[in-house]
Order: C-alpha cells, then sequence, then structure tokens
C-alpha cells in the first residue's frame, strides 16, 4: 500500500514540476514581450503582464510540492546536525506536523479567496480571478501528498532521516578539499600534502 501511494506522489510530484516549469516558461516569455511592446514598440500590451505574474504564482505554488517532497521547506540544516540521532524521527514528525498545518491553512483560505474572486476579472484580461486564485489551493493540496509521502518513506526505511542534500553536500566536500588554504598555497598551486 506504501509503495502504491509513493508511486502516485512520484508522478504527482513530476506533474506538479512540469507545470511549474512550463509556467516559468510563459512568465518569462510574456515578461519578455511586455518589454519588447513597451520600450521596442512604445505600444505596451495590456494583458502580459498580468498574465506573467499569474503564471509566475501557479510557478511557485505547483514547485512547492518538490520542494517539500525533498524537505527544502522547513528544515534547517544546524538542527539536525544538533539533535542526536535517536531524536531525528522526532524532529522530522514536528516538521511533518508544522507542514501540514500551514499548507492546510494554504488550502482552506486559498478555497475561500478562490471562491470569492471568482466573479471579479483580471485587468487587461477578460477572465476570472479565480484561475490566478486556484493555485494556493491546488499547490497546497498537491505539496500535502508530498509532505505525506516524504515521512511515509522516511517511517518504513526507504530514505534516510533529514534533509535531502542530495550531490550538492558531496560536492561541497570535494570542493573544500581542493581549494587552496593559504596566500602560500595559492601561488604554489595548491594546499600542502
Amino acid at each position: 500500500m506504501v509503495d502504491l501511494f509513493l508511486r502516485f506522489e512520484r508522478q504527482l510530484t513530476r506533474l506538479a514540476m512540469l507545470v511549474a516549469v512550463v509556467m516559468l516558461v510563459v512568465s518569462v516569455s510574456f515578461s519578455f514581450y511586455q518589454v519588447l511592446t513597451r520600450f521596442v514598440f512604445n505600444a505596451p500590451s495590456t494583458w502580459t503582464e498580468v498574465a506573467a505574474r499569474t503564471a509566475m504564482i501557479w510557478c511557485v505554488f505547483m514547485a512547492a510540492a518538490a520542494t517539500f517532497r525533498g524537505g527544502y521547506m522547513m528544515a534547517v540544516e544546524a538542527i539536525y546536525k544538533v539533535v542526536p540521532q535517536r531524536l531525528l524521527l522526532v524532529l522530522e514528525i514536528a516538521i511533518v506536523l508544522c507542514c501540514l498545518l500551514v499548507l492546510a491553512v494554504l488550502v482552506h483560505y486559498g478555497i475561500l479567496m478562490t471562491r470569492r474572486v471568482a466573479n471579479q476579472t483580471m485587468s487587461g484580461m477578460n477572465i476570472s480571478m479565480a484561475y490566478a486564485y486556484a493555485a494556493i489551493p491546488i499547490g497546497a493540496g498537491f505539496a500535502i501528498v508530498s509532505v505525506i509521502a516524504r515521512l511515509l518513506a522516511q517511517l518504513t526505511g526507504r530514505e534516510a532521516v533529514g534533509p535531502d542534500l542530495g550531490e550538492a553536500e558531496v560536492e561541497m566536500h570535494d570542493l573544500r578539499q581542493t581549494m587552496p588554504e593559504t596566500a602560500e598555497d595559492i601561488e604554489r598551486g595548491g594546499p600542502r600534502s
């Protein structure tokens, strides 16, 4: 059952990241078009600024699922290093509960705000503002699934407890090993062996 849920979450997070990347490309493209029409053609477009902003909102909220899945949102690396190994799981559960509380608030009030603005239209465009506000509860819903999947993977031993630092920490460690330590080392071309 856990494997099925984790596979479902993996596909859901991939979908969220795909939407986030597409929305980022759309936002950048509309922003470039806005600059082009305003400063090159001296005839600014009325709709691109609002569309770019809406796309960026969707990008941020959809990418949140992947960042929560990796443990990047509420993880503080220094705390993980200070807490004893036997209490790391307790710390992770506390972080998950905090994340779920914040995400539940976002879902609840995001739905209320989306309903409230459903009859308003975006300036320069003749579409409902609800399309922009819907990113909040949808993105938070995707993130809730990711947070739960992360905790389940850690509780069942499929993943290590703590932030998923991946290759970044290994690369930083390797970089520190090869860096010169003093001005003399820089002149000689490297640290003493």
